[in-house]
């Protein structure tokens, strides 16, 4: 199969990788050509440590590489079998991304998106096909988290559904199925009103951060705290993405605590800025 990634950020070079590891012909594009460079020296200094750790044959790994192509156009895309976008979480940037993807690929192709709380109805009017449309979110990193939510959007055909799931489980990957097209699907509507709540716990002087983090590890057997989680992921990402969802569903637990934006005001995004929640620069 081939299958195309737009975007090579964090998310998209992950399933690029994850992709072609799984044997298919993958080719990746960003609109930023330094971003795609980088994203193809990443996975291969990934896929090297691997090899030096044991869990990857070196041939695997020249298999990988070998199905990976960096494009420098979306037209690249024309012969695609299933095209995954990866870009930013902004509503009018993927409609743009799939409104030029409509004009490239095959009637037949299989138009994916990684959002994690969009509307795939939203994200489906800017094609002349929506039942080729499907939510294929996929969770960081996605050469190791297992599960990706399958979304239908109002239009999607059975026939896109079984085919993304299809493919999601030759990845390796286990999925589960949002039956309704709904804000933030299964996890983040979840998790997002979990950090909210968080946030106030601290903001309200119930506790402290430190220790909302550490009830959240010890006591429901969390990888990390919320906290945690959110400087990860970036802190304004978070903070995008519980907006987006208050303004969809008007639930008071959707609500932006004014602490978080103060945060993101401060420019403290998390791990990527040595400072979020947290102070990574010592």
């Amino acid at each position: 199969m081939i299958i195309g990634v737009v975007g090579t950020g964090s998310m998209g070079s992950g399933i690029a990788q994850v992709a072609a590891q799984s044997g298919n012909q993958v080719k990746a594009y960003d609109l930023v050509p330094e971003m795609a460079g980088k994203a193809l020296e990443k996975i291969k200094a990934l896929t090297q440590k691997n090899v030096e750790k044991g869990k990857m044959t070196a041939e695997a790994r020249d298999l990988l590489l070998a199905n990976l192509q960096m494009v420098d156009s979306m037209s690249g895309f024309a012969d695609a079998d299933f095209v995954i976008e990866a870009v930013v979480e902004d509503p009018a940037v993927k409609k743009k991304v799939f409104s030029e993807l409509a004009q490239i690929c095959k009637p037949s192709t299989i138009l994916g998106t990684n959002t994690s709380s969009i509307s795939i109805t939203s994200i489906s009017a800017a094609v002349k096909n929506p039942d080729k449309v499907v939510g294929m979110h996929f969770f960081n990193p996605p050469q190791v988290m297992k599960l990706v939510e399958i979304t239908r959007g109002y239009y999607t055909s059975d026939e896109t559904v079984e085919a993304t799931i299809n493919l999601a489980e030759s990845f390796g990957k286990k999925t589960v199925l949002v039956k309704r097209d709904s804000p933030g699907f299964i996890v983040n509507r979840l998790m997002f009103a979990q950090f909210a709540e968080a946030i106030r716990l601290v903001q309200e002087g119930v506790a402290s951060m430190e220790d909302v983090d550490e009830a959240m590890r010890l006591g429901l057997n969390h990888p990390m705290g919320p906290f945690q989680l959110q400087d990860f992921t970036g802190v304004e990402v978070c903070l995008s993405v519980m907006e987006y969802l208050y303004t969809e569903m008007r639930q008071p637990q959707f609500a932006t605590p004014e602490l978080m934006k103060n945060i993101v005001r401060a420019g403290r995004y998390g791990r990527k800025t040595n400072a979020g929640w947290y102070d990574y620069s010592k």
